[in-house]
C-alpha cells in the first residue's frame, strides 16, 4: 500500500501542485515568522551585548536624577565617588555618563522621529586618554566642546537633513535650545537603531541637563583581566552608599535593554502569524476538496484493491500516506520560502527613521518542527474525512462503469447541521449586539460568535448553493446555452462547489468585516477627534511629564490673526475609587475654544470649590447642579466636597470635569502649566502660514505639537492604516489561495467531464463555447463564495460595532461600499482568470479522441 500511495501520489503530481503551493504559502508564513523572531531577537541580543561589552558594572542613584531639582542634587554620583571606585582592586577603567532625553526639532519646527518618543537618547560625550568617546565614534566633524554646540547620530541627521554648521534646536523637559551641530557621530545602542534619536554634549553642559554640576546619571566600569564581573560588582557594592545608589553588571543591563527593546518591536513577527493561520485555514478547504475530488475519480481503482483484499484501514491509510508525503514536501517547500520571508521582512519593516537591528538568519529547531508539524499535521487532517470515503468503497463499485451521485441523505444532514450552527450564530451576535459593552469577555464572545457563523455558512453552503447559485442563473442565463450549460455544472455536485467556494467565502468575509468596522470607527473617530472643540488650533504636549510655558498663552495670543489663546490645565478628579479626567480652564474664555450643551447650569459659575461634571458622572454618582460632590483634586490626599454648579453633554474635549485653572493648577502632578492651548483664529480659517507663527510663538518646541482640527482627526485615527494594511493583506492571501482552489478544481472537473465535452464538441459546440462554459462557470462559483462572505462578514461587523456604540460615542454602522465593489469585483475577476488554463485544456479536446478516451 505504501508503493501504492507513491505511485498515485507521483500519477497525479500535476493535480495536486496547487494544494502543495497553498500549505506552502502557509508554511512559509510560519516559519518566516518564527526565524525573523528568533533573528531579530539575536541581533538585538548581540547590538545590546556590543553596547555593554566593555562595562563589567554599572553604577546607578536608586532615585531618578530627573525626578525633582532636590533629588538631582541629593545624588551621589560625583567626582569623589569616581575617584574612590577608581582605586578599587580590579578595575581598569571609569567611564561616569551623564544621560538623559532630549528631543530635536525637524527643520519646521516639529519633533524628529516624533513617533520613537521613548528612544530620544541623550548624554555626554566624554573623550578618553586618546580624546575620542568609544561609544559614539565621529563619523564627522568633531566633538562638542561648548555650551552652545552638540553633535547628533548619523540617522537623525539624515532623517533631519542636518549638516555640520546647522543651527540645530533641541528640548530636554524645558525651553528649547538652539546648539551648532559640530559632529555627528554613530552608535551601536539598539534604542537608537530601533528608530530613536541621540543627542551628544559637553560632559558641563549634559551635568547641568541631566544631574547637576560635578554630578553624573552613572558610573561604568571595566574589569582587569581575571576579575569577574560579580567579584567586581561586590567590592563597587562596598563602597556604595546602600540608600542612595547600586550597582549591575553589564551582562545585566545588556539583557534589560535587549527586553525592552524587543518589547517594544514585538509586534513585527505577529502579522505574518496571522497571515499564516488565514493561509492555513483556507488551505486547508483546498486539501479537502481535492482529496474529494481524487477519490471520488479513483473509486473503481479503490473497489478493485478492495477486491482484491486491501482492508479498509489500509486504503484509509494509503490516503494518508498520501497527505502526509504530500505535507512533507510542501512543509520542505514552504521553509525554504520562509527563509526568503525571514530575509526579506527586516528591509520591509526598517525605514530611514526606523532600522531594524541586523543580524544573520538564526534557526532553531522551532521554526522547523513548527514548518514540519504545522504542513504534515494540516494536510494530514484535511485529508481525514475523504480518507474515511475511500474506506466505504465497496468492491462491488470496481463493476460501475459511471459515477455514483452524491449521497442525498448526507447532503440533507449536512444541510441541517448547517441550518442550526446558522440559527446559533445569528442568536449569538444578536445577544451580544445589544451588550453595549465592548468588553474583553463580550469581544472574546463576539470573535467566537463570527467564528461559528463562518463555519455555519461553509457547513451549510452546499443547501444554499442551489437557490443562490440559480439566482445568480439568470445573469449567466443571457449567455445562452452556454450560460445554462455553466450553471448546471455548478449545480451538479453541490458539495464541490461549496467547498471551491470555501476560501473565497472565509477571505471575503474577514476582509468584508473589518472593512466595515474599520469605516465605522475611523467616522466615529473623525467625528469624536474634533467634537466638542469650538478652537481652530490645539497646541499640546508630546510626552506626559512635559508642560507648556505659563507664559506660552500669551505669546500666542498676540500672534497676529490670534482672537482667543487659552490655557487648560488637565488633571484627574478620583471619585468612587475611579480616576476621571478633570480640565482647568478660564471660565471667561470658555465659550469662545468649548462648545459645550449644558443640561442644567453653566461654566459661568466656576471658581474655587466649585466644578461642571460630564452628563455620565453626574449619573453615575446621582448629582445635578447644585449638588455637592465629594472628590480629590490632583495631588490633593484627602477628599473635600465640591459643589456641581452644571452638568454638560459628554464632551471629549471638556473630558468627565471642568474646573476653574487657578484652582485646578494648583493641585496639578505639573504645577502652574498647561497642557493644552486652546486658539481660535480670525474667520477660523487654518493655513501653514499661521500654523508656522504658532509654532514660533512657542519658541518652535519640537516638544510640543500644533495641530488644527484636520490633523486631530488624522492622529485619532492614525491606527486605521494598520487595519487597512491588514485587511488588504487578508484579502491578497485569500485571493491567491482562492484562485488556486478554482483552478484545481476546474482541472479536475474538466477531467472528469471528457466524455461530456467531446459530446458537446460533437454536437457543434466551438471551442469559444468551451471556453466561455467553463469561465461562467468559475465566475459563478466565485459569486457565490463572494455573496456568502459579503453577508456573513456585514452581519459580524454590526454585531461587534453594536458592542463599540456603548464606549465609543457617535460609532455608527458605514458601509465602505467602493471597498464592498472592489471586493466583489476582484472575486469574480479571480474566478474568470483562474478559469483561463482549464478552459483552454477544456476547448483543446478533440471530439472524436475525448468520446474515446472517457
Amino acid at each position: 500500500m505504501l508503493r501504492t500511495a507513491l505511485r498515485n501520489l507521483l500519477a497525479h503530481k500535476a493535480r495536486l501542485a496547487m494544494t502543495v503551493l497553498a500549505v506552502c504559502l502557509g508554511v512559509a508564513f510560519v516559519s518566516g515568522a518564527l526565524v525573523f523572531a528568533e533573528s531579530s531577537a539575536a541581533a538585538q541580543r548581540a547590538a545590546a551585548s556590543k553596547d555593554f561589552a566593555d562595562i563589567a558594572v554599572s553604577v546607578t542613584p536608586k532615585s531618578s536624577p530627573a525626578d525633582s531639582a532636590d533629588d538631582r542634587n541629593a545624588t551621589a554620583l560625583d567626582d569623589a565617588l569616581v575617584h574612590r571606585l577608581a582605586a578599587l582592586p580590579g578595575v581598569a577603567a571609569v567611564r561616569p555618563t551623564a544621560d538623559g532625553s532630549a528631543t530635536l526639532a525637524a527643520a519646521d519646527g516639529t519633533a524628529l522621529r516624533a513617533g520613537k518618543a521613548w528612544a530620544n537618547q541623550a548624554g555626554a560625550y566624554l573623550p578618553g586618554p586618546d580624546g575620542k568617546d568609544a561609544r559614539h565614534p565621529l563619523v564627522k566633524g568633531r566633538a562638542p566642546a561648548g555650551a552652545d554646540e552638540i553633535a547628533v547620530d548619523a540617522g537623525a541627521a539624515a532623517a533631519g537633513r542636518l549638516a555640520l554648521g546647522d543651527l540645530v534646536k533641541v528640548a530636554t523637559d524645558g525651553p528649547v535650545m538652539t546648539k551648532r551641530l559640530v559632529g555627528i557621530v554613530t552608535t551601536t545602542d539598539t534604542r537608537v537603531t530601533a528608530g530613536g534619536t541621540l543627542a551628544l554634549f559637553d560632559k558641563a553642559t549634559a551635568q547641568e541637563l541631566f544631574a547637576s554640576p560635578g554630578r553624573y546619571t552613572g558610573i561604568d566600569l571595566s574589569a582587569k583581566p581575571g576579575t569577574t564581573e560579580s567579584e567586581l560588582s561586590a567590592r563597587v557594592t562596598a563602597v556604595l552608599p546602600a540608600d542612595r545608589a547600586e550597582a549591575v553588571t553589564g551582562t545585566a543591563r545588556a539583557t534589560r535593554q535587549s527586553v525592552y527593546v524587543d518589547t517594544v518591536t514585538r509586534g513585527y513577527a505577529k502579522l505574518p502569524l496571522v497571515f499564516a493561520g488565514v493561509s492555513l485555514f483556507i488551505g486547508s478547504f483546498l486539501i479537502v476538496n481535492t482529496f474529494t475530488m481524487l477519490v471520488t475519480r479513483r473509486t473503481r481503482e479503490i473497489a478493485l484493491l478492495r477486491a482484491i483484499g486491501a482492508s479498509r484501514r489500509q486504503v484509509s491509510g494509503a490516503v494518508l500516506v498520501e497527505a502526509a508525503l504530500l505535507g512533507f514536501v510542501a512543509s520542505a517547500a514552504g521553509f525554504v520560502l520562509g527563509l526568503g520571508i525571514a530575509a526579506v521582512l527586516p528591509r520591509l519593516l526598517s525605514t530611514p527613521q526606523d532600522t531594524l537591528p541586523d543580524g544573520p538568519l538564526v534557526i532553531g529547531p522551532l521554526p522547523v518542527v513548527a514548518a514540519l508539524g504545522v504542513g504534515v499535521g494540516v494536510t494530514v487532517l484535511a485529508a481525514w474525512l475523504p480518507s474515511r470515503r475511500a474506506a466505504k468503497v465497496a468492491p462491488v463499485e470496481a463493476m460501475r462503469s459511471v459515477e455514483r451521485p452524491p449521497s442525498a441523505g448526507r447532503t440533507r444532514v449536512r444541510g441541517a447541521v448547517g441550518v442550526a450552527l446558522l440559527g446559533l450564530a445569528v442568536a449569538l451576535l444578536a445577544s451580544l449586539s445589544g451588550a453595549k459593552d465592548a468588553s474583553e469577555e463580550n469581544l472574546r464572545d463576539a470573535m467566537l460568535a463570527c467564528g461559528v457563523l463562518v463555519a455555519a455558512l461553509i457547513v451549510a453552503a452546499p443547501l444554499l448553493a442551489r437557490p443562490v447559485i440559480r439566482l445568480a442563473g439568470r445573469l449567466t442565463g443571457r449567455a445562452g446555452v452556454v450560460g445554462h450549460l455553466a450553471r448546471e455544472n455548478a449545480l451538479r455536485d453541490p458539495r464541490r462547489t461549496a467547498a471551491t467556494a470555501s476560501a473565497l467565502v472565509i477571505s471575503t468575509a474577514l476582509v468584508a468585516g473589518l472593512a466595515v468596522i474599520g469605516e465605522s470607527t475611523g467616522q466615529a473617530l473623525d467625528r469624536q477627534a474634533a467634537a466638542g472643540l469650538a478652537a481652530d488650533y490645539v497646541i499640546g504636549t508630546r510626552v506626559p511629564t512635559h508642560g507648556i510655558d505659563p507664559d506660552a498663552a500669551r505669546r500666542v495670543a498676540a500672534v497676529p490673526g490670534v482672537r482667543t489663546a487659552t490655557a487648560v490645565t488637565d488633571s484627574t478628579l478620583v471619585t468612587g475609587g475611579l480616576v476621571r479626567e478633570l480640565a482647568g480652564v478660564d471660565p471667561a474664555a470658555l465659550d469662545q475654544v468649548m462648545r459645550l450643551d449644558f443640561v442644567s447650569g453653566s461654566a459661568k459659575d466656576l471658581g474655587p470649590g466649585r466644578i461642571a461634571v460630564s452628563r455620565t458622572l453626574a449619573r453615575a454618582h446621582g448629582v445635578s447642579a447644585g449638588d455637592r460632590l465629594d472628590t480629590r483634586m490632583g495631588r490633593e490626599q484627602e477628599p473635600r466636597p465640591y459643589t456641581v454648579v452644571g452638568v454638560y453633554e459628554d464632551n471629549p474635549t471638556a473630558g468627565d470635569a471642568l474646573g476653574d485653572r487657578s484652582e485646578v493648577r494648583r493641585s496639578a502632578f505639573l504645577p502652574d502649566s498647561a497642557q493644552r492651548l486652546l486658539v481660535r483664529v480670525d474667520g477660523g480659517v487654518t493655513d501653514r502660514a499661521t500654523e508656522k507663527r504658532l509654532r514660533a510663538a512657542v519658541g518652535d518646541n519640537p516638544l510640543l505639537k500644533v495641530q488644527d482640527r484636520a490633523s486631530l482627526v488624522r492622529e485619532a485615527s492614525g491606527g486605521m492604516g494598520d487595519l487597512l494594511t491588514l485587511m488588504y493583506g487578508l484579502l491578497a492571501l485569500g485571493v491567491v489561495i482562492s484562485a488556486l482552489g478554482i483552478v484545481n478544481t476546474l482541472a479536475m472537473s474538466v477531467a472528469e467531464r471528457t466524455r461530456e465535452i467531446g459530446v458537446l464538441r460533437a454536437l457543434g459546440m466551438d471551442r469559444a463555447g468551451v471556453r466561455r462554459m467553463i469561465r461562467l462557470e468559475a465566475v459563478t462559483v466565485a459569486a457565490f463564495g463572494t455573496l456568502l462572505g459579503l453577508v456573513g462578514g456585514v452581519f459580524s461587523a454590526w454585531a461587534v460595532g453594536s458592542m463599540a456604540n456603548g464606549s465609543m460615542a457617535g460609532y455608527a454602522l458605514v458601509l465602505p461600499w467602493g471597498t464592498l465593489a472592489l471586493v466583489c469585483l476582484l472575486s469574480l475577476g479571480v474566478g474568470a482568470v483562474a478559469a483561463l488554463v482549464p478552459a483552454r485544456r477544456a476547448a483543446a479536446l478533440s471530439p472524436l479522441r475525448a468520446v474515446a478516451e472517457a
